[in-house]
C-alpha cells in the first residue's frame, strides 16, 4: 500500500505541473480536446494505457 501511495503521490505531481507552469497554455490544450471526436480521444486513451503498462512490464520484469 505504501508503493500504491507514493506511485500516486508522484503521478499527482507530475500532474499538477503543468498547470502551475502554464494554466492558460492548458486551457487551450483543453479547448481543442473538446473538439476532437470522441474515438481519437478513446484511441489516444488506449494508447496511453497500452504504454503505461509495457512500461509497468518492462521496469518491474
Amino acid at each position: 500500500m505504501e508503493f500504491f501511495l507514493s506511485l500516486l503521490g508522484v503521478w499527482m505531481i507530475i500532474e499538477g505541473i503543468p498547470w502551475f507552469l502554464s494554466p492558460g497554455g492548458m486551457k487551450n490544450a483543453l479547448r481543442r480536446m473538446l473538439v476532437l471526436p470522441d474515438q481519437s480521444l478513446r484511441l489516444m486513451g488506449a494508447f496511453l494505457m497500452f504504454a503505461g503498462l509495457l512500461t509497468v512490464y518492462l521496469v518491474r520484469g
